[in-house]
């Protein structure tokens, strides 16, 4: 029996070194042969450094190396560089304002007290129309006063009852008087019962404070019941469709030089048609005022932008779109040339706006070089 196991025991052990062998044999080093880990176990030697093919690496020398597959994962997208004669630019700075031929205030004309009348105060954002009674301001008449106007009413009362009665008369005495005298009678009883309404009418007759432009609502200063004085602004009206920029310029020759010009925003743009310009220098400054010909992002009235106006010099440069400008780790401007199929590298620039998405590139790239448009801020993250 001793001899039995013994001889199974022996088997056993020379068919596992056996499977050893065999399977040491195949994997060759213990390499992993699977086709999921062909690619991830290729290197790729660089500067005596080597490293996984299949994600981004900085290179000692500064340039980046990106797979193919990270670019497309990146979004990464490229334009040709061509070296032109661009329209210079100039910053300015500017102020939303509302076109004065769509805006208004509803101001007091006398002093008084605020009524609602039927309907509710307005409130911001709500939509009116040239004509639309929006408040009621009820004049504010001292005890003195009303007293002076209640005796002339009074009188007035008293003369036009005498005047309507000489008319009545008149009338019946047709013919057996001068025409004059009875249109004259007709006249006095008409200018009698003017004067009463006058008279009348401001002894605490409510005023309608009507819109004065079709827009919305932009500002509202009254509650019901306040007591206002005269001229105070109680709202303001707007046009949101028909807005205005003006901008303040320090050179008074960029009035004759400007062609267009636009706004950049968080998430769009606005697009300007220039006015004009002041002849009276302000804050040692010439007013320049802009149309808003469309509007690719929501502004506000009395909101300060950046200007780029677009005048009749010219720059020699590369036009860029804005988003191939990124920043280095020092803060200097930088964009990113595609120098091989896979490598990208560094370069500093420097750069005029063009307009609210595009840069006029003026040094630091040539022409026929291919740069990064779209995705320079993500190669700029790799490390």
């Amino acid at each position: 029996m001793q001899r039995i196991n013994k001889a199974g025991l022996v088997a056993i052990v020379a068919a596992t070194i056996l499977a050893l062998t065999a399977m040491r044999g195949w994997a060759h080093g213990d390499e992993d042969h699977s086709p999921d880990n062909k690619l991830q176990s290729a290197a790729v030697a660089a500067g005596g450094m080597t490293f996984d093919a299949t994600s981004a690496r900085r290179l000692p020398d500064g340039s980046l190396f990106v797979p193919k597959a990270v670019q497309r994962q990146l979004g990464i997208r490229t334009v040709l560089a061509e070296t032109t004669e661009l329209a210079a630019t100039v910053e300015l700075n500017g102020r939303v304002i509302a076109d004065p031929n769509a805006s208004g205030r509803v101001q007091a004309s006398q002093s008084g007290r605020i009524e609602s009348g039927s309907k509710d105060l307005p409130t911001l954002g709500q939509k009116v129309v040239k004509g639309q009674v929006l408040l009621w301001l009820r004049p504010a008449v001292g005890s003195i006063e009303r007293g002076n106007q209640r005796a002339a009413l009074a009188d007035l009362e008293s003369q036009l009852s005498i005047a309507e009665r000489k008319v009545a008369r008149y009338a019946q005495l047709e013919g057996a008087l001068p025409q004059k005298e009875i249109e004259a009678a007709r006249f006095e009883l008409v200018a009698l019962k003017q004067r009463r309404a006058a008279v009348g009418s401001s002894l605490g007759d409510a005023e309608a404070l009507v819109a004065p432009v079709t827009g919305v609502i932009s500002a509202v200063n009254v509650v019901s019941g306040q007591v206002v004085e005269i001229k105070e602004i109680l709202l303001e009206v707007v046009d949101p469709a028909r807005l205005a920029i003006e901008a303040l310029a320090y050179d008074p020759a960029l009035v004759d030089g400007i062609a267009s010009a636009s706004v950049p925003l968080p998430g769009g743009a606005l697009d300007l048609q220039f006015v004009g310009g002041g002849k009276q220098l302000r804050e040692q400054a010439l007013p320049l005022l802009f149309r808003v010909k469309a509007q690719h992002a929501p502004v506000a009235v009395g909101q300060a932008v950046k200007v780029i106006a677009r005048t009749s010099h010219t720059v020699k440069g590369v036009a860029m779109p804005q988003a191939a400008l990124a920043r280095s780790s020092a803060g200097d401007s930088v964009v990113w040339v595609h120098l091989e199929p896979e490598r990208f590298v560094q370069r500093r620039v420097s750069y005029k706006p063009l307009d609210a998405v595009s840069i006029a590139v003026t040094a630091g790239i040539a022409g026929g070089e291919r740069v990064v448009s779209e995705g320079a801020n993500l190669l700029a993250q790799v490390r």
